[in-house]
């Protein structure tokens, strides 16, 4: 067909070579509207952290998340505070103490809440057992109270070792002692201190005789007053939760630990992790980009010329975004990485064409008005396809995305303004003459001459590639799970997946809210009998069942615990080093006659430990000087009595035990089961690990089944990720209609339209297929790599699929044009910034810069190799341009 002068042609033909002649105008005017709107948006940009606000609130299972956040909003946007420590003493005295010190700070927290510290369970904790638990802690206390007695009355190291030595001569007297786990924790306390590390005995174990574990946890759960204003909206309760465990004695190698998790953390945490990602690979980016840039412009003026258009625009594009939305989001934020791989693009393909012109032997005049006609008109049709495949996304519900649409379209019409205003005035004193002469850049032209000589073979790889996408696109998946997409060396990531993993503690579980009362066993009964549900809980198992028969077995406790005994040390209980290191020399040889004498019994697996550390201990204090024995053995007896007074405190609530009904509960705990608008929470535990997306989406939709209104976490999350499926599908439908219209009046050619879309739906296909390969499954970051892949491809096809059209220069090869060129360095220099991403600590960033990568690669193919072939006229003859 023949080239016509048409409107568009003119139009920009004469933009740019008026911005050319007026270039000192053009340059100042556009400085002053630059800084500007760099000022405008520093002062009037927000952002908006807020996750929850990315998907409309009249999606069914958003309606429920609403509902259940201001019936129970101290449920919502919390942090989760983990304390561990080597005894439940030590677990349970810190976890007190900061919280009073969080209560204080009105300023940073609404709510804080510890379970395991709270009054009324401390006293009622008992009812909750059942009663052969019961049974068993009270014949354990009857058996230590004697021991209790007599080391509360004389709390010294000297008093303790003898108690065990009598244990033992009782027990070598043939009766019956448990003594076991006595022997087991004073033996684990002994090594530990040789080791040089601090290991409490905890007497509550001893109490209730139970096994020691390794660590034991207490949960805090703090409401915090989050800024979504600021960038890391958690930043200050965040930093006020450390500063007030530093003011009661936490440290980082310090033997409690704190760490801290929970939504706002997380959230946190995802955010700096993706910005510090994003910091490392701007540096890198820009150094790449400009080597890239340089190697296709030859010139280092207009190599700036492409990276100022590109500065310019995209602090225009935030200057719209701040006029027409006000904030960013966590997705509309991705802009600016949309508006490098796409803005460089325009910029790339006019100043390409002004030094084809150049190289042709036209003047500078005559180069800037026609490279400006030609590469309008081109661009112009690139413009309008990447508009509307970006305003897609505005009828969508998921408004992060539609609000990305919105900018990223508007940002296309910028780059296009920018680049035919600024760019030729630029030129006017960047352009300079390369060195390299025209004949010397014909690398990439024989390059792509491949899949013109082997046709059949490109032909051939295609179809190949097409069947193993049949096999494999059923495969192609959706990651579900949030915790995927973030550092997993982050602590609150770390914290929470342990916290996963028990069934005690565990976060993650649905929620079904009734506002019958009579309702909650009915569907506490259907719940439990779900293969995938674990537990059930609500409000009714908050009120124990058999009050009498179990205050029965406290009360028996009471009576063998007597008067309440209290932890007293004096100066008369001081013992000398000479009489504490004859004690443990006692208590050494008590327990070699007790297994000379009974070898084969129950506690002598036991007694045998408790022996060995015996001796080493004596060992270490034969050779040690005073002083070091002194500090060893004060050492030990700080290890061995120093949380009996906290234990005793605890035992004595315990057994203070009275019957209570439901309406007997406090307000701090009904109220997080019974909100005040009348709604019951019931709580509903999944049985196997809900991180496996096949195992959510069978959990929540099994509970769904009975609870149709259920949501929480998991709900949440598979609602949410369909959602934006959902959401991607119906902007992709509506994307690929309006740019197949567009395209149609643009070219008024059904068969160049089709081969605008060929390399588009090829790409699309074989990326789909590598993020099987690669295992790399879709998630809620990298989703977002596809309007992009979606422009870009477009802006490719729609470039070569146009030159094509222009039969100007007879007998012209497409793939010797600068238009070629042009696509080749303006995705070299998207792969270079995308591919940076990649090596990301956040994971979701991170397969965001792997699946741009390898879809850009994919549509520089298709466009490059494939589409030149279908492209090819036998008739034509080669012509270097």
């Amino acid at each position: 067909m023949k080239f016509s002068h048409n409107c568009t042609y003119n139009l920009f033909a004469f933009c740019t070579s008026f911005s050319y002649r007026y270039a000192p105008w053009v340059l100042l005017i556009a400085l002053l509207f630059t800084v500007a709107s760099a000022v405008y948006t520093a002062r009037n940009l927000g952002m908006n952290t807020d996750t929850t606000d990315m998907l409309s609130e009249h999606l069914p299972f958003r309606i429920n998340s609403v509902k259940y956040d201001k019936a129970f909003p101290q449920d919502s946007g919390i942090l989760l505070l983990v304390l561990s420590a080597p005894t439940p003493e030590q677990a349970y005295s810190t976890a007190s103490r900061l919280v009073v010190s969080l209560k204080k700070d009105s300023k940073n927290f609404s709510d804080v809440y510890a379970p395991g510290t709270d009054d009324f369970f401390g006293r009622n904790g008992l009812l909750y057992e059942d009663i052969p638990q019961l049974n068993h802690i009270a014949d354990h206390l009857a058996e230590a109270q004697p021991l209790i007695a007599q080391i509360s009355r004389d709390p010294t190291l000297y008093s303790f070792i003898g108690l065990l030595t009598q244990a033992v001569d009782e027990l070598n007297k043939g009766q019956y002692l448990e003594l076991g786990p006595v022997f087991n924790g004073v033996s684990e306390t002994m090594d530990a201190r040789l080791a040089g590390k601090s290991r409490p005995l905890s007497w509550q174990t001893l109490f209730r005789g139970e096994p020691a574990k390794t660590s034991y946890q207490e949960i805090i759960i703090v409401k915090p007053r989050p800024d979504y204003s600021e960038l890391l909206p958690g930043k200050q309760p965040i930093l006020a939760v450390r500063t007030a465990a530093e003011q009661i004695g936490l440290t980082d190698d310090g033997p409690i630990q704190l760490r801290i998790t929970g939504d706002v953390a997380l959230a946190d945490d995802e955010l700096k992790s993706s910005l510090d990602g994003m910091e490392v690979a701007g540096v890198v980016t820009f150094i790449m980009v400009g080597a890239v840039l340089y190697s296709a412009m030859h010139t280092v003026g207009m190599t700036l010329a492409v990276l100022i258009c590109l500065g310019v625009g995209l602090i225009l594009t935030a200057a719209f975004a701040t006029v027409a939305i006000g904030q960013l989001n966590v997705i509309s934020i991705a802009f600016a990485v949309l508006y490098i791989g796409l803005g460089a693009d325009f910029a790339i393909h006019f100043l390409l064409r002004f030094r084809e012109m150049l190289e042709n032997g036209l003047s500078a005049n005559d180069a800037i008005y026609k490279a400006g006609g030609e590469a309008g008109v081109a661009l112009t049709a690139c413009t309008v396809a990447n508009a509307l495949g970006f305003y897609a996304f505005i009828p969508t519900s998921y408004s992060g995305v539609a609000e990305l649409g919105i900018i990223s379209g508007t940002g296309m019409l910028i780059s296009l303004i920018v680049t035919f205003i600024i760019g030729p005035a630029l030129l006017r004193y960047l352009s300079g003459r390369s060195a390299v002469e025209p004949n010397g850049r014909k690398t990439l032209g024989k390059a792509l001459e491949f899949s013109l000589k082997w046709r059949k073979l490109t032909h051939i790889s295609v179809g190949l590639l097409l069947l193993l996408a049949i096999v494999l696109w059923p495969q192609i998946r959706f990651d579900y799970n949030l915790l995927n997409m973030q550092d997993p060396k982050g602590e609150a990531v770390q914290t929470f997946r342990e916290l996963l993993a028990s069934p005690d503690h565990s976060p993650w579980y649905a929620v079904v809210l009734t506002e019958d009362r009579k309702e909650i066993q009915q569907l506490q009964n259907n719940l439990i009998k779900l293969p995938e549900v674990s537990k059930v809980v609500s409000i009714l198992d908050l009120v124990p069942s058999e009050q009498e028969a179990k205050l029965a077995v406290i009360e028996e406790m009471s009576l063998i615990m007597g008067p309440g005994l209290s932890v007293t040390r004096s100066a008369t209980h001081e013992h000398t080093i000479p009489q504490q290191i004859q004690a443990l020399t006692t208590l050494n040889t008590a327990l070699d006659r007790y297994l000379v004498q009974h070898p084969d019994s129950a506690v002598s697996a036991s007694a045998r430990g408790l022996r060995d550390s015996v001796r080493s201990l004596l060992d270490r204090l034969d050779k040690a000087d005073a002083g070091e024995r002194q500090k060893l053995l004060r050492s030990l007896e700080e290890d061995l009595l120093s949380t009996l007074s906290v234990a005793l405190q605890r035992l004595y609530n315990l057994i203070e035990a009275v019957p209570f009904s439901e309406q007997e509960l406090p307000e701090s705990i009904a109220g997080r089961w019974h909100s005040h608008t009348g709604e019951y929470r019931i709580a509903v535990y999944p049985s196997e690990d809900i991180g496996d997306n096949g195992l959510l989406r069978h959990f929540v939709r099994s509970v769904q089944q009975v609870a149709p209104q259920a949501t929480g976490m998991p709900v949440i999350s598979l609602e949410a990720g369909d959602a934006v499926i959902d959401a991607f599908f119906q902007a992709f439908s509506l994307a690929l209609v309006g740019v197949v219209v567009a395209l149609l009046i643009m070219l008024r050619s059904i068969k160049y339209t089709v081969l605008v879309l060929i390399p588009l739906l090829l790409s699309s296909i074989f990326t789909g297929v590598f993020t099987v390969l690669l295992d790399i499954p879709f998630n809620f970051a990298n989703i977002i790599a596809l309007p992009l892949l979606l422009g870009l491809g477009i802006d490719s096809s729609l470039h070569m699929v146009h030159r094509s059209m222009d039969n100007r220069v007879e007998n012209e090869i497409l793939i010797h044009t600068s238009t070629a060129r042009a696509i080749f360095y303006s995705a070299l220099t998207a792969l270079v910034d995308f591919a940076s991403l990649m090596f990301s600590s956040h994971k979701g960033t991170a397969s965001m810069g792997a699946l741009l990568t390898v879809g850009l690669a994919f549509t520089l193919i298709c466009t490059l190799i494939i589409l030149p072939s279908l492209l090819r006229n036998p008739n034509r003859q080669r012509v270097v341009a």
